[in-house]
């Protein structure tokens, strides 16, 4: 099983940068992980519909063939760590190549979700896009741990 974050967008955030590349480190001595940046089409509020249209188009683009496509939405079902560890395995097991995809400022154009096999949520709440991926990837780091039964995770629903 190989891992693909598809984002929009690099993380200009110093101490995110920082917190995310330690994550992928992690992440990488359990199983391989490739990040896969899109560029960012732009901020401008008015043109928001055109944004997310090349965002999305970029993205679709950028997902790698086969692979079991996971879009990050404010309204996609919400898991536990300890079930989305459950799915690191059933993939893992299955030999799986899984695809996690983060929208940009704007969110992410229909067709990106209609590309997607299904739709996880990091919260009900909305997030910038470059404290989503941070919280992907802690969970994701996290997962893996649950999976080794590692002691990092301290949630008691294993």
């Amino acid at each position: 099983m190989v891992l693909h974050l598809v984002a929009v967008g690099r993380v200009k955030n110093n101490s995110l940068y920082e917190a995310c590349t330690s994550y992928e480190k992690r992440i990488r001595n359990y199983t391989p992980l490739e990040v896969r940046e899109v560029r960012d089409a732009g901020r401008t509020d008015r043109m928001a519909d055109y944004v997310r249209k090349k965002e999305g188009e970029a993205l679709v683009k950028a997902l790698p063939k086969g692979a079991h496509t996971v879009v990050l939405t404010r309204t996609g079902r919400s898991v536990s760590s300890a079930e989305l560890a459950a799915r690191l395995r059933t993939w893992r097991d299955g030999n799986r190549d899984v695809a996690f995809v983060i929208g940009g400022a704007h969110g992410l154009d229909p067709a990106v979700v209609d590309a997607a096999h299904e739709t996880l949520s990091l919260s009900a709440m909305t997030f910038p896009h470059e404290l989503a991926r941070l919280t992907l990837l802690e969970q994701l780091y996290r997962a893996c741990t649950i999976l080794r039964g590692e002691p990092y995770h301290k949630g008691g629903d294993r």
